[in-house]
C-alpha cells in the first residue's frame, strides 16, 4: 500500500497516471537522505526505532524535477479515465467492470485497437452493436498527458490522508479516504 504523496518541486503530483506515492518506509528513508521535504504527517501514525520515534509522512515534495511525457499508452484504464467510465453510446456511467472497449469500425471491417477508433461501452450496447457501425456520441480522439489527469481530477479518488485533496486539486466530495 502506498502511504505518502510525492510531488515535483512544483508542489504537483509527480505523476497522476498512476498517482505518485511512496511507501512509508521508502519515504522516511529518502527524508533522512535529505532527497524530500516533508510537507504534511500523518498525526495518528508514528514509528519507533532502539532511538528514534517520528511521525510517518503523507506529503513530500522532492528536492528535483521530473519531466512529463505528452504522450499516453494505449490501455483500458486509460481510455476509461478518457470517456470517464461513461458509455459512449447510452451516456450511462458506470464502473469499470460493467464496462467494455468497443471499436467504432469493428475490427472484422479492418478498424483496429487505437485511441482514435476505441470508446467506453457498457455491455449491453457493445452487445446490440456487435459488427455494426455506430456512431459514438463523441469523435474518440489519443488524449495528452493533461487531458487524462484533468479526467482524473473529475473522476472519484481514493486517498490516503485528507491533506492529499489540496495537492491533487481534488474536491472532497470526488475523493474517499481509504
Amino acid at each position: 500500500m502506498s502511504d505518502t504523496l510525492i510531488l515535483a518541486p512544483d508542489y504537483q503530483p509527480v505523476n497522476y497516471l498512476p498517482l505518485s506515492t511512496i511507501d512509508w518506509q521508502t519515504a522516511i528513508k529518502l527524508f533522512f537522505l535529505d532527497k524530500i521535504q516533508v510537507l504534511e504527517w500523518y498525526d495518528d501514525w508514528t514509528v519507533r526505532s532502539a532511538r528514534l520515534e517520528m511521525r510517518v509522512p503523507a506529503v513530500a515534495v522532492t528536492k528535483r524535477g521530473f519531466g512529463k511525457n505528452g504522450g499516453m499508452r494505449f490501455s483500458r484504464q486509460n481510455l476509461y479515465l478518457r470517456d470517464l467510465f461513461t458509455c459512449q453510446y447510452c451516456d450511462d456511467t458506470f464502473n469499470g467492470r460493467e464496462l467494455t472497449i468497443d471499436h467504432v469500425l469493428p475490427r472484422s471491417h479492418g478498424g483496429v485497437t487505437s485511441w482514435e477508433n476505441c470508446v467506453t461501452a457498457c455491455k449491453e450496447c457493445n452487445a446490440e452493436k456487435g459488427s455494426k457501425i455506430w456512431r459514438p456520441n463523441k469523435t474518440p480522439v489519443k488524449p495528452n498527458y493533461w487531458a487524462l489527469v484533468n479526467s482524473v481530477k473529475s473522476t472519484y479518488t481514493g486517498v490516503r490522508h485528507p491533506s492529499w485533496n489540496a495537492y491533487l486539486g481534488l474536491k472532497e466530495s470526488k475523493s474517499k479516504v481509504i
